[in-house]
Order: structure tokens, then sequence, then C-alpha cells
């Protein structure tokens, strides 16, 4: 794409306090600048790539209107999409013939639906849609292997043994991936129904999670000491309404460190950029723009003059920690702002009100789904 083409991408991601346009400019060349010729995103060059924030990175480009780059990403999967519907945890550099870690995690591989259906609704593609059909519903027939009967879902199925087994069902369930995976089945419907083609289990599948995110906190590990335990229900679309945002209430002054950002992790003295770009994503579903702004211009301290952020700040030590610029934190970041600014395929997916909501279980009174 041309330099003029890829500005009038950026306009939307303009953001009065956040990002210039010059600035989101830089961002955006940063992230293409990071993608391998194959379409992989690794966190940076030479380190490793995950699905789960080489899907946020393409989302990142779509919004920036960078078709092309974020349909190269997508190919990327579909193309190292194992046997059993996964992919790997980490692939060195991107490079598909060097995994770095054989786990399948549950929500890495769900997120794809996320990503297409994000780009579908970005470029109105039908062609493309169809040929990620297969792609999608396969990664969702994995993750939902690793369905709990409470309706969690594993963490993840380890590396295969040496008898070339499947490898091992992690039954813990965690309530960020969980959730995450949600958002991800939501997506999937509506690729589903857009084809057309109904998915009864599906959508029994996505009710009995939510209901366990909703509901059930017993089943899932207690990892509360993280901040994205805290608004994961909510930037998924699990939770919405005064729950909500009773929940942002609740960890409002535990998590948010004024002028710096959020805490990754409790008791640390260290706050992150994709923690509080995503928890700003999570205010403006609830309704609470301003406060989202307020997040995103707070975590300015971490920009580089690349475009690029560092992924966290140490601020007892007043040092950036760990000594990285990732793609994910970036694409975070633009995603916020792609939402603030009303792009319509950033909002459908993470305001998440247009999406299926799978069917309830009937194992509690309705009154308290």
């Amino acid at each position: 794409m041309t330099t003029a083409g890829r500005w009038r991408g950026t306009e939307r991601l303009v953001l009065p306090g956040v990002l210039t346009a010059e600035q989101a400019g830089r961002t955006v060349d940063a992230l293409l600048a990071a993608q391998r010729p194959d379409g992989a995103i690794p966190w940076f060059p030479g380190h490793h790539l995950d699905p789960w924030d080489h899907i946020e990175a393409a989302m990142a480009l779509d919004a920036a209107g960078e078709r092309d780059a974020a349909e190269a990403a997508y190919a990327w999967l579909a193309r190292h999409q194992q046997p059993d519907g996964g992919w790997f945890a980490a692939y060195q550099d991107g490079d598909p013939a060097r995994p770095v870690d054989r786990a399948r995690e549950s929500n890495f591989c769900a997120y794809v639906a996320v990503g297409v259906w994000h780009h579908y609704l970005s470029t109105g593609d039908d062609a493309f849609a169809d040929r990620m059909w297969p792609t999608v519903a396969a990664a969702v027939e994995f993750v939902l292997a690793l369905q709990q009967p409470g309706g969690q879902i594993g963490w993840k199925r380890e590396a295969a043994g040496e008898d070339g087994g499947p490898g091992a069902v992690v039954t813990d369930a965690l309530l960020t991936g969980s959730s995450s995976v949600h958002q991800a089945l939501r997506c999937a419907l509506a690729l589903a129904e857009h084809r057309e083609e109904p998915q009864p289990d599906w959508e029994l599948a996505t009710g009995a999670l939510g209901h366990a995110i909703r509901r059930h906190p017993e089943r899932f590990l207690d990892k509360s000491r993280y901040s994205m335990d805290w608004y994961y229900p909510v930037l998924s679309g699990a939770l919405r309404g005064p729950r909500a945002v009773a929940r942002i209430e609740e960890g409002w002054s535990r998590f948010v460190v004024p002028g710096l950002g959020v805490r990754c992790v409790l008791p640390n003295p260290w706050v992150t950029g994709g923690e509080s770009a995503e928890l700003a994503l999570a205010l403006w579903a609830v309704g609470e723009s301003d406060r989202a702004v307020r997040i995103l211009a707070d975590i300015q301290h971490l920009r580089a003059d690349d475009g690029l952020y560092w992924t966290g700040y140490v601020f007892d030590d007043d040092a950036y920690w760990p000594v990285e610029r990732t793609t994910w934190t970036a694409g975070a970041l633009l995603l916020a702002v792609a939402a603030l600014g009303g792009d319509e395929a950033t909002t459908a997916v993470f305001g998440a009100e247009r999406l299926p909501n799978g069917l309830a279980p009937g194992c509690c009174p309705p009154r308290i789904r």
C-alpha cells in the first residue's frame, strides 16, 4: 500500500492526547516492519510468535486500513494449522519450522475466530470468509474438545508424547483464557450464521462457558492477583451492564496507578502497556470512554521513537522492563483507539452487542444467569 493510502487508514486512529496522525502512522509502519514476508508477526524481530498476539497485531493492521498485511497474517495461520485444529504456543521468530513450545493453548487457538470475523467486518470479503471457514471450524472443534463438564475450557493440550499421542489435556481452567475463548466462540457463531451453517453444539458450549464465567468463579484457577482476571470478563463481553461496571469499580484502586497505567500483577510495582490498553477497551465497552482515554494517555510514557511501546515499566526502579517493544502492545493500543474512534469492525467485535450469545444452560434459575 502507498504511503498516502496508509495515512487514509490511520485517520481513524487519531485520538487527542493519545495519538496524532503522524504517531499513528509510525506505529503502523513499525508493525509492518516487524511482519515477516510470509505474514508472521512475532513479538519483535528475532523473538517468538504466539498465535494470540499474532492475531491481535493483525487486527490492529486492519483497523489501520492495512488489509493486505492483515490477510497475510491470517493466511499464515491457515497454512500452519496443526492436523488437530490447533497451533503450537510459540514459534521462534514466527518460523513454522521452529516451534519452541509444542503445547496448544485453548485461547491461543480459539482467537482466530475473533480475527477472521474482524477482518470480514473490515472488508466485507466473502471469499476470505469462505477460505478461512475450515480453519475457524477446525480451531473451534479443537478448543471444544478441551471443555470441561462445568462449561469452563481447559487451559491447553500438552505437547505430543514420544508415542505420538495427542498430548494430555490440562483440565485446569483460567478465567482470562476462558473469557477470551467465549468471545471467540461468539465470533465463530457469527461467522457460521453469516454462512447459514447452524452450529448447535457451538451454541450450547458458548452458553455453558458464559454461564461459568458469570456465575461459577470456583471453576477457574485463582489468578486474582493478575489484572487480566479482573477486566477480561468485561473485555470479552461475557459481563455487561451493572455487573460489568461493578467489577471494574471493585478492582480499580488495586490495579490502576494514576498517571502510569495498569499493574500487571499485584503487588508488583510494574505497569504494562498491553493490560492498560485492554482495560481501556473494556472501559469503552461499558460506556466509560473518558476513563479509557485517560488510561491510554497515561501509558504514552511507554512510547518509543520508532512508534512501538515498551512492554512495561517498573516504577520503583524508574526502568522499562522487560527491555523489549512488542507488536502486541502496540496492537492493543491501536485497537483501543480504533474502538474509541468508532471503527465499525472493532466496535462490533468488542462491543459484542450483535454477537450471538449461545444457549444458556438450565442449571440455575433464569434470574441469576
